[in-house]
């Protein structure tokens, strides 16, 4: 299981997993009570419910490099294009915009 935090303006957001049966993110319930909560994108509104899928959500795989720099990420870390939940973390702890991904480590958990 692959295990992301999702932050949204440098403030914990969410939980985003990766399993055998797909993706799941969560809203963190902290996060949900904050009254500068918002919305991660238009297509996740905020909730206390999960969302499912059997692929990455739209808008995180917007989030990955595309051409160029996703060939560098690929051989720099030795990741497959498909793996995206791996290009996820390992390329969006800082990318353009509101929104990063952290891997949640062995350790952390």
């Amino acid at each position: 299981m692959k295990r992301a935090i999702v932050y949204l303006r440098g403030v914990r957001a969410g939980l985003l997993t990766e399993d055998e049966n797909g993706y799941t993110f969560t809203y963190d319930t902290d996060y949900i009570a904050s009254d500068k909560a918002e919305s991660v994108s238009l297509t996740l509104p905020l909730g206390d419910k999960p969302y499912h899928d059997k692929v990455l959500f739209p808008f995180f795989d917007g989030l990955i490099p595309e051409g160029w720099l996703l060939d560098i990420a690929e051989k720099n870390w030795k990741i497959n294009a498909h793996d995206r939940m791996s290009l996820l973390m390992a390329c969006c702890k800082d990318c353009i915009g509101a929104v990063g991904v952290e891997p949640i480590t062995e350790e952390e958990e």
